[in-house]
């Protein structure tokens, strides 16, 4: 009889925790609970910015392990989202996840079973940096181009879409969607076969997965920018990806996403120097209901492979650029006045760009790391000069390029504090000499390259903390090991990794280092931070990826391991 009453009770319990779970909302996504963390960068503008403030400066150094969790193997890249006390985390190679948040406890698992074709096609494919939630589903897109969604009480697949046919246009899905005004956006890498038909940015029904629509980020013959390519044939154009995450103001009902470099990356080999290659490296505002490009800037003709796809941070600020340390400004900028801006370091040349958001006009641009691949920005149009010393003519030459192909910047997010009113940037200071070489079904890129850390410096990483309204650098830590992904708190803290497995915690005003732990691996994962039960969470994956190894070659004295982990802190 005991036996019969402890089942039943168990049995209601479980029923009762399935009815706990609440469907998300558009409306949720738009305005997060704090104690959640339910998208990529936590709000669809992207500052990776949590209100939570109950770990703080006074009392940080009291923060310890709480639990941790082996990863599955592959590249690891992974930002783990957060409900209502449950973490689904995106392992490499479409494995998922669910635990409890606040033991680390498994509640299902989810593996992806891909065809045998993956791995031979897609170069990349274990890459999975992030998921969405939407309803009562977990949305990720796949290795094998799907769309697709699991139950989040069960795991259980709801539904799945093909977005693209593997076989005729395959795409890196190395970056999942966010979710917003019910729909499924999307970006991804078109490196696979070189076709121009994978590089699109898409828009999929959120609670079936239908698509609803997809926009070209290569023009086809007869299309506005068609006539940017020379005269190359459509099906010879490619690798203008969008491989990371986009941000969208619900306000202006404006999506915004970054694209890469064309393939080869020589401008030489496609129909000259002269021409501009539309879409590649630039920012494209996209009407999320439609499809359609709004307005878009071009960041840098890229001879280098210096991809423009990272994170656009969507503030509201007064814009007062400082003439001391802003290089190129738009004159007609009244100081001071407020602009909805997008701002941050979209690419790899670690420049700062401001732009308004509504109309793409030009407001200032900086450098930040060595570069010295744009010349000059016209402020008043903010047409982009490249440096014609770094450009190429023939295969063979070599050029010294700053910085690297790693990056000044890289996938690696900055975070922005609307505390301070300050982005907080992870960068290196790095080089290379380039060599242009045949252009062959290998060589995506068709160059050669060398990196060196940047001349006049040991120290490879660096943290800068930058102005907002007035782009000043307002602080800079640097260090010998590369840096990694950051995250802002309502306690007036920073936390972010580097390459040698040390994981810290910075005061977001001075950039003081507060507290430091070893987790032995890079940290490759984005931080984040969330609460359960009143009781706030600060949670970070470790492993390997392909920017860390590059850049760990360039301090040959440090060697941390390469296991992959998830570890979750909390005070004592």
């Amino acid at each position: 009889m005991k036996r019969l009453i402890v089942i039943a009770l168990l049995f209601s319990f479980s029923i009762m925790a399935q009815n706990r779970f609440v469907p998300v909302t558009d409306q949720m996504l738009e305005n997060p609970d704090p104690a959640d963390w339910m998208m990529w960068r936590r709000t669809l503008n992207g500052w990776g910015y949590s209100p939570l403030n109950q770990i703080n400066r006074n009392n940080v150094g009291r923060l310890k392990m709480v639990w941790s969790r082996g990863m599955g193997p592959g590249v690891q890249e992974a930002t783990p989202l957060v409900y209502r006390g449950v973490m689904y985390l995106p392992n490499p190679g479409d494995f998922i996840e669910a635990m409890n948040a606040a033991t680390g406890e498994l509640i299902w698992d989810y593996k992806r079973e891909w065809p045998e074709e993956v791995k031979k096609i897609l170069r990349f494919a274990d890459i999975n940096r992030n998921l969405a939630i939407y309803g009562n589903t977990i949305i990720d897109t796949s290795g094998d181009d799907f769309v697709y969604a699991l139950d989040a009480q069960t795991g259980k697949l709801a539904w799945e879409t093909r977005i693209l046919d593997m076989q005729e246009a395959p795409s890196q899905q190395t970056s999942g969607p966010i979710v917003a005004r019910g729909k499924i956006l999307s970006g991804r890498g078109c490196e696979p076969k070189r076709s121009a038909n994978a590089c699109i940015v898409t828009a999929h029904d959120a609670k079936t997965g239908k698509e609803l629509w997809r926009v070209r980020t290569i023009p086809r013959p007869g299309e506005p920018g068609d006539e940017t390519w020379g005269g190359i044939p459509y099906e010879k154009r490619s690798h203008v990806g969008t491989w990371m995450v986009p941000s969208y103001d619900p306000d202006l009902n404006l999506l915004y996403v970054g694209t890469s470099v064309t393939s080869p990356a020589p401008k030489f080999m496609l129909a000259g120097n002269d021409y501009t290659y539309l879409y590649h490296n630039s920012t494209l505002a996209i009407n999320a209901d439609t499809g359609k490009v709004a307005w878009y800037y071009q960041h840098v003709v890229d001879h280098w492979d210096f991809d423009h796809p990272f994170e656009r941070l969507l503030v509201d600020t007064a814009v007062a650029p400082a003439r001391d340390q802003v290089t190129w400004i738009n004159p007609r900028i009244r100081p001071g006045e407020r602009r909805k801006v997008v701002t941050g370091i979209p690419g790899k040349t670690g420049i700062v760009y401001t732009l308004d958001r509504q109309t793409g006009e030009f407001l200032w641009a900086r450098p930040t790391v060595r570069q010295n691949v744009v010349a000059n920005i016209d402020g008043a149009t903010g047409k982009v000069t490249v440096n014609p010393e770094v450009t190429f003519s023939a295969i063979g030459q070599e050029k010294f390029v700053c910085p690297t192909i790693n990056g000044g910047k890289n996938f690696q997010a900055g975070a922005y504090s609307p505390l301070t009113n300050t982005m907080y940037y992870p960068l290196q200071n790095a080089c290379f000499d380039v060599t242009p070489v045949p252009d062959t079904p290998t060589q995506i890129y068709a160059i050669s390259t060398k990196p060196k850390l940047a001349p006049g410096t040991e120290k490879l990483g660096t943290v800068e903390a930058i102005n907002v309204e007035t782009g000043k650098t307002v602080w800079k830590y640097e260090q010998r090991a590369g840096t990694m992904s950051l995250v802002a708190t309502g306690g007036g803290l920073l936390f972010g990794g580097d390459t040698n497995g040390h994981f810290r915690a910075f005061d977001q005003e001075n950039g003081k280092v507060l507290w430091d732990v070893n987790l032995g691996s890079p940290v490759t994962g984005y931080p984040i931070t969330y609460s359960v039960g009143g009781k706030q969470y600060v949670a970070v994956s470790v492993g390997n990826s392909l920017v860390s190894t590059g850049l760990i070659r360039l301090t040959p004295e440090l060697k941390p391991s390469n296991s992959s982990n998830v570890f979750v802190f909390a005070l004592e």
